[in-house]
């Protein structure tokens, strides 16, 4: 006989410790993300938490409505490239130089 199992209820909240990172993103990409946020009414990481959490379930994290909404914000912001390039992206060699200016 199979036992039967039922679903854990989720917490209405989960406390969290959140950190200061320092991560760095590429430009046109940092400015649709900004945008979504400010279009869902959500802190920018918010939107990131979520995404990922999203991503790690292998779940979708946006609606059609919010799909169009970015592809509206990537032609705003020139960003014409997709996930095709994940892990493909590099530096210019300007800010590269920039980079090395700063760390003297």
């Amino acid at each position: 006989m199979k036992k039967e199992t039922r679903p854990v209820p989720e917490p209405a909240v989960l406390v969290v410790e959140r950190v200061q990172t320092g991560i760095r993103l590429e430009k046109r990409m940092l400015k649709v993300l900004k945008g979504v946020a400010e279009y869902l009414d959500i802190s920018l990481g918010d939107l990131l938490e979520g995404i990922v959490l999203h991503a790690f379930d292998n779940k979708p994290p946006f609606s059609k409505e919010v799909l169009e909404r970015i592809a509206q914000l990537k032609d705003v912001y020139g960003l014409d490239y997709g996930s095709e390039m994940s892990h493909r992206l590099t530096e210019s060699s300007e800010t590269e130089s920039r980079r090395s200016v700063k760390r003297r």
